[in-house]
């Protein structure tokens, strides 16, 4: 799997998990979307992704789009 598709897995899980903890634990948990929503948009604007850097170290292949960083 590559860094792309897997940063989508898991803001799309982190934002279904947070959204899961606010219905039934804790109204203080959608501050965790937002988070998400914040990193991903600054990520878009600058190309630093630090989903990116924690799954690259976990040994995920490296593509050319990730993160909203297109390469040309």
């Amino acid at each position: 799997m590559k860094t792309e598709n897997a940063i989508r897995i898991l803001a799309g899980t982190m934002i279904l998990l947070s959204l899961a903890l606010t219905r039934f634990v804790h109204p203080d948990w959608i501050w965790l979307t937002v988070f998400v929503g914040i990193n991903l948009i600054q990520s878009a604007f600058t190309g630093i992704c630090p989903a990116e850097s924690i799954l690259l170290r976990l040994g995920l292949t490296h593509d050319k789009a990730a993160c909203g960083k297109a390469e040309s």
